[in-house]
């Protein structure tokens, strides 16, 4: 298994992760996600240290599209039918081998990219084989500051929290 210092990007799932896994759906069948602030600022400061992230789901949604397009996360995959397959992709694009990559999930779909990646992560309300699986679980739910508690503990381990910190705290 990877140290997480050696960390150089960062995937997520969306629903349960990015958000609380509520899917919202009008009177006209339009979806529309909900997305924590801390979480957003956690990954804009992510790409700030010259980290790359990633986002890789099951589901398609414009919403990800938009929100993914508003904080500058390059790789977006969508509506993948297989996790673990996708993420030979995102290595091919982002140009890192699976040990490079940290992966945030909340339940069984995500268990096939965990086992694959370096340092697999599970939000504090993940299904209990990916809280097993995962060497890291964040204290907070998913869509309620997960991804934020997620990408400091990556930055504490790689020596970077406090100049990611003194860049707002001068």
């Amino acid at each position: 298994m990877t140290d997480p210092k050696d960390i150089t990007l960062l995937a997520l799932d969306v629903d349960g992760v990015l958000t609380d896994g509520t899917i919202n759906v009008d009177a006209a069948g339009s979806e529309f996600k909900s997305y924590n602030v801390r979480d957003g600022f956690a990954l804009r400061l992510w790409e700030k240290m010259g980290l790359s992230a990633a986002i890789i789901t099951g589901r398609t949604s414009q919403s990800v599209l938009h929100r993914m397009a508003d904080l500058r996360v390059p790789h977006v995959i969508q509506g993948s039918r297989d996790k673990g397959d996708s993420l030979g992709e995102l290595c091919r694009v982002a140009r890192v081998t699976p040990e490079q990559v940290a992966f945030l999930g909340d339940d069984w779909p995500d268990l096939s990219v965990m086992r694959r990646v370096g340092y697999p992560m599970a939000v504090g309300d993940a299904s209990e084989p990916v809280k097993r699986l995962a060497r890291f679980t964040t204290k907070l739910p998913g869509g309620r500051g997960a991804v934020r508690e997620a990408v400091e503990h990556l930055l504490e381990a790689k020596g970077l929290l406090d100049k990611a910190l003194a860049l707002y705290d001068r």
